[in-house]
């Protein structure tokens, strides 16, 4: 049985082994059959097609909503615009929620972006 060194930790290993027995370490190049590189192929074509709406969501700009909310919020006319039905019935009922949802509503909407989706 032939035998040879490893080039890391000096012990013995069967001369065609291409790591080493104790160490582990490789001490040989891997032989492959095809020497030339692997063939990758890589796809990356995007096809998507967005046409500014989110799923399901509708546009609305920002100012509009804010100058509702600012003149007509305790009859939840920003409510009524973004389609909230609901919740524009609570507030027409209660007042913008005694004015406080009012408040909340008009500060959440002078931080939106505009447009904003809904």
């Amino acid at each position: 049985m032939d035998e040879k060194f490893c080039k890391f930790c000096g012990a013995k290993i069967p001369m065609d082994a291409v790591m080493c027995t104790s160490c582990g370490r490789q001490v040989e190049e891997l032989k492959s059959s095809a020497s030339a590189q692997p063939n990758i192929v890589i796809n990356n074509s995007n096809n998507n097609i967005n046409g500014g709406i989110m799923a399901g969501g509708r546009i609305k700009n920002k100012w509009v909503a804010l100058l509702l909310c600012f003149f007509l919020g305790g009859l939840g006319a920003h409510r009524f615009y973004e389609g909230k039905i609901g919740t524009g019935i609570l507030w027409l009922c209660t007042l913008g929620l005694f004015g406080v949802g009012w408040v909340i509503d008009f500060f959440i909407l002078l931080f939106k972006p505009n447009p904003y989706y809904v």
